[in-house]
């Protein structure tokens, strides 16, 4: 069992910045990877980033190239989620979760299939 729980969600305004943190406990060992992922209202699920916890290899969805930085920090077993030059449109629920066990690589990174455990999201909401 893998339990994750996400904080540092808010209200921002257009243009700044927030860092979402993902605490992982239990059998994280046996996790590839962990992902990023969001929903916002009406829309369906979408990845955001992905970081391998051997090696730190990091994957992104193109949009969000440059203005979202994963990053982990392997001692505290925390993923990390630096969001800047925020706009309305990353108004969503973010949510953490660990890559199946065994699973590995690039291709699956995006695949919500891919992920067997979640955490309880954290809204993020951004004013214009």
């Amino acid at each position: 069992q893998v339990q994750l729980v996400e904080s540092g969600g808010g209200l921002v305004q257009a243009g700044g910045s927030l860092r979402l943190s993902c605490a992982a406990s239990g059998r994280t060992f046996s996790n590839n990877a962990m992902g990023w992922f969001r929903q916002a209202p009406g829309k369906e699920r979408e990845f955001v980033a992905a970081i391998r916890w051997s090696g730190g290899n990091t994957y992104y969805t193109d949009s969000l190239k440059g203005r979202f930085t994963i990053s982990r920090d392997d001692a505290k077993n925390t993923v990390y989620l630096q969001m800047n030059s925020l706009k309305p449109e990353d108004t969503a629920v973010y949510y953490c979760a660990a890559l199946k066990r065994g699973y590995s690589g690039s291709y699956y990174y995006p695949r919500i299939s891919a992920y067997d455990y979640w955490g309880q999201g954290t809204q993020v909401t951004v004013s214009s």
